[in-house]
């Protein structure tokens, strides 16, 4: 079992920055793929590997970083020159897997969402 936890959301005025973070607890011997969405929908807006590669919606490129601390299990957000119509909810994602003994468990967490809002 693992909980997801998002956390930095809140108020920004337009053109501002924020970063959010999500932190991994639980039980499990690695996480694979982690990433960000937004949204009712749950739109992809940035997925990172354990190994640091990353990749962005054509909507945030060259204004939002995805980052992860493989030692703290944690992804950050870091979201600049934020726009109106970035307001949503934002949502975390990650593959982890848990080692059994026949082999290994795949499984997929959300976490509960942070609300971020921008407006003047």
């Amino acid at each position: 079992q693992v909980e997801l936890a998002e956390s930095g959301g809140g108020l920004v005025q337009p053109g501002g920055s924020l970063r959010v973070s999500c932190v991994a607890s639980g039980t499990f011997d690695r996480i694979d793929d982690m990433a960000w969405y937004r949204g009712e929908e749950r739109k992809l807006i940035a997925r990172i590997t354990s190994g640091g590669s990353a990749d962005y919606a054509d909507f945030v490129k060259d204004r939002f970083t995805i980052t992860r601390d493989n030692a703290r299990n944690t992804m950050y957000l870091q979201m600049n020159m934020l726009k109106p119509e970035d307001t949503a909810d934002y949502f975390c994602n990650a593959h982890f897997v848990v080692k059994t003994t026949t082999g290994w468990d795949f499984h997929d967490s959300w976490g509960q969402g942070t609300r971020i809002t921008v407006s003047s």
